[in-house]
């Protein structure tokens, strides 16, 4: 059986995140959710369900119609007590999804910086893998409140909730720890036009930074994806 991924935004796929899974023969199934392919209707096919990132925030309804379907699939796989994975825009439509609150439209943190596990999060079997904190990559403006019964898990200086979880197996990462180092080149060549709206030296910047944050941000987002995978 495998796990469901919903697509949120063009070339935002499970990056480092699939490539752990395909190496340990874990099979998925995506839905292009923004390009108008249908949501589930049910649970029951799969084991577990990751909700990924995109640009636009997590209140865009009309722009992007499916966004309440994630909500309300989202729910249905919390009630199932099956494994459930937010990421950036994933956990942001995790906090609106159980009546935490959206805040838009706050600068943006963007690059590789660090992540810290909170006293929760150094005891979590998935965010333990910080290990006391290390590099990870980050794309955003929004954040969010906890929803009520939410346990913080992790901060970073410049965002207070960086990930959160919801029962047993409900997590919302705002950090993109599947973005490897390949995939953060691609987004760079990709998205270079919007990047350089915030950050207009990033291309200058992107080598030196690569050599120095990715081989302990991969690390860590390998261990991570391992412990979330093992949930299933």
């Amino acid at each position: 059986m495998s796990f469901l991924v919903i697509e949120n935004y063009r070339d935002t796929g499970l990056g480092l995140f699939g490539r752990v899974a395909a190496k340990q023969g874990i099979p998925w199934s995506t839905v292009k959710a923004y390009l108008g392919e249908d949501l589930p209707r049910e649970t029951g096919a799969f084991k577990g369900l990751v909700v990924l990132g995109g640009a636009q925030d997590a209140l865009a309804d009309e722009a992007y119609p499916h966004l309440p379907g994630v909500c309300e699939l989202i729910r249905a796989f919390h009630r199932k007590d099956k494994p459930v994975l937010g990421i950036c825009l994933g956990s942001q439509l995790i906090a609106r999804a159980f009546g935490g609150g959206n805040v838009l439209g706050r600068p943006v943190e963007f690059g590789w910086r660090d992540v810290v596990p909170t006293g929760e999060g150094r005891q979590d079997p998935v965010l333990r893998n910080l290990n006391g904190g290390g590099p990870q990559f980050h794309w955003h403006n929004d954040t969010v409140t906890l929803p009520e019964g939410a346990v913080h898990l992790a901060e970073s200086a410049m965002t207070p909730i960086q990930a959160f979880r919801l029962g047993r197996v409900t997590y919302a990462i705002q950090f993109h720890f599947e973005a490897g180092l390949e995939d953060a080149r691609i987004w760079s060549e990709v998205f270079a036009a919007d990047i350089a709206e915030h950050t207009p030296d990033w291309d200058a910047r992107f080598e030196a930074e690569a050599r120095r944050h990715t081989p302990r941000a991969d690390e860590i987002g390998s261990a991570l994806s391992r412990a979330w995978l093992a949930l299933l």
